[in-house]
């Protein structure tokens, strides 16, 4: 899976300064006024493939000691226009 910028993006997040750009990369998020980041993610054929026959998405947090609170979605988009 690949993070994709997207137009409700409001900031980008640099990759840690321990991290080289193999390693990681920088990731377009919304930031609302709660702290709720949300990112886009794109996937491959092979990888829409594999979730069509196992069902299961993996999540993978580097935060330290603990795992914040995340939420995944596969919806075409969770920005409701009121």
């Amino acid at each position: 899976m690949n993070a994709i910028p997207f137009k409700e993006s409001t900031i980008e997040l640099g990759k840690p300064v321990s991290m080289t750009d193999e390693e990681c990369s920088g990731l377009h998020v919304y930031q609302n006024p709660d702290g709720t980041c949300i990112s886009c993610w794109t996937t491959s054929f092979w990888e829409r493939l594999k979730f069509l026959f196992h069902g299961k998405i993996w999540l993978g947090v580097l935060s330290g000691q603990t795992q914040p609170p995340v939420w995944i979605d596969c919806t075409k988009t969770v920005f409701i226009k009121n």
